[in-house]
């Protein structure tokens, strides 16, 4: 019998709204980022002034509901529970931590085994853990072919982290965004470069 959706939900904590973006999201809580808890200290990182602390994902059933995701990780029933979630969006594509980190090499395994369990849907994974992700990869680990996993530069206007090869991502303050969200209502449109791997970098601008 199949895992209800109401099941999966208390499993995993719920997801994240992120309504302006296709498919579905899930954040952490940022109080356990392990390198961008160090990055919201230094002025002119990425993660200073972190959104993650304010707007609306400053209020207390948000700030409730982030802890919560982060308790969920470990739970032995995550990963079935995380591919009832993922396969219910209508669009195909999914977006890890719109707040929040990888918290370590059995979570990044597990998002990995959902990507690989949901084929058909592109993942994207934004991080800061560069030392986990290259652990994972000189262990002869594989990432698949529809999951991005894009490694963030943690400094505004500083050049794009490439200590693996992999996707990029800056926040620029130059003009030289190429996310077009600012100029379409904060909204991702049609635009799906983020999930691309192909996009060698996407730039945001920063907010």
């Amino acid at each position: 019998m199949a895992m209800l959706i109401k099941e999966a939900q208390a499993i995993v904590g719920g997801e994240s709204v992120t309504s302006k973006m296709p498919g579905g999201s899930i954040n952490t809580h940022p109080i356990a980022c392990n390198v961008g808890s160090k990055l919201r200290k230094i002025p002119g990182s990425v993660c200073h002034g972190c959104y993650a602390w304010k707007g609306r994902y400053g209020f207390g059933a948000t700030q409730g509901a982030m802890i919560r995701r982060l308790q969920a990780l470990t739970h032995y029933a995550w990963v079935p529970a995380m591919v009832r979630l993922v396969s219910r969006h209508k669009a195909p594509y999914y977006r890890w931590h719109d707040a929040g980190d990888l918290q370590g090499m059995s979570h990044l395994i597990r998002i990995i085994a959902v990507a690989m369990l949901t084929p058909n849907v592109r993942h994207w994974v934004p991080t800061h853990e560069y030392g986990l992700i290259t652990r994972y990869l000189q262990a002869g680990g594989h990432i698949p072919a529809n999951l991005v996993i894009r490694e963030s530069a943690p400094m505004v206007d500083g050049p794009p982290t490439t200590k693996n090869g992999l996707p990029t991502s800056t926040v620029v303050t130059n003009g030289t965004a190429t996310c077009p969200a600012p100029t379409q209502g904060g909204e991702c449109g049609d635009c799906r470069e983020c999930w691309n791997p192909a996009v060698l970098n996407v730039a945001y601008a920063q907010h």
